[in-house]
């Protein structure tokens, strides 16, 4: 069910509330270090690593026309225009967008970002304009039943969006969430970790649709508490192991990677 548009206005006025803090506690633009180029340059299938599963579909992008849906502060901008891409950055924030053009600056990218300002409810790109949409934690913060017909609308034919996003499949788990009072400061009243019926509702319309579920609790709770290094390295193969083994135990997954297809 669409919004009413004073809701929707509502709904984009908290979100770039929220973006204005988010961009206030990034702190300083720093330049994306060789490391990182090189991590998600080519990465492997079966990573255990949901961002390195992301630009593993990404592959080359040359020639390609990438819109980077909500791309908040650039951190993957100039990442997607390493594989070649002809990027449109597109953020509602005019906070974050600023932090997104510094990036682009100090990464020399700016011959292949352009930023726009926009809402992902409203995408001003033409129609079939786009070879690929990519989004990083993006539609949780949206209406979905809106991105997924503009993700349509801008795609040209054989077009395909790449979307990782948080999930929350388990009752049990969500009600246990629901016991824990801390709540980052950088979190609007609108968004929410998604359902799978959810996601395979916003797919409906594409010709294809595939995925992968990534960090069941432990995950999550080594990074929380700052495990070391090792011990988080061993614990995300451990978890790929385990997925791939027990399917079943994706329903307490809490990262989804997927792919459509139009």
């Amino acid at each position: 069910m669409t919004p009413a548009p004073n809701a929707l206005l509502e709904w984009e006025r908290a979100e770039i509330a929220r973006s204005g803090l988010q961009a206030k506690l990034s702190g300083r633009v720093q330049r994306t270090s060789p490391a990182i180029f090189a991590r998600y340059a080519n990465p492997r299938g079966d990573t255990p690593y949901a961002w390195e599963y992301v630009f593993h579909l990404l592959g080359d992008a040359r020639g390609k026309r990438v819109l980077d849906l909500g791309c908040g502060a650039g951190e993957c901008t100039t990442l997607v225009a390493a594989h070649g891409g002809r990027v449109t950055a597109l953020d509602i924030s005019t906070d974050l967008l600023a932090l997104t053009r510094e990036r682009t600056l100090l990464d020399g990218a700016t011959e292949a970002v352009a930023p726009l300002c926009g809402s992902v409810h409203a995408i001003p790109l033409a129609s079939a304009s786009v070879d690929l949409v990519f989004g990083m934690a993006v539609l949780h913060h949206v209406d979905l039943a809106l991105a997924a017909a503009e993700v349509h609308r801008v795609l040209a034919p054989g077009g395909r969006a790449i979307f990782t996003e948080p999930v929350r499949n388990s009752k049990v788990l969500a009600a246990v969430r629901g016991l824990i009072p801390y709540r980052q400061p950088d979190i609007s009243p609108f968004e929410r970790p998604l359902r799978f019926e959810e996601v395979r509702t916003f797919a409906h319309r594409f010709r294809s649709f595939e995925h992968r579920l990534f960090n069941l609790p432990y995950v999550q709770l080594l990074r929380v508490c700052r495990a070391n290094a090792d011990w988080q390295s061993r614990a995300y193969a451990q978890d790929a192991r385990l997925l791939k083994r027990w399917p079943r135990l994706g329903h307490f997954a809490s990262v989804m990677v997927f792919e459509v297809t139009k």
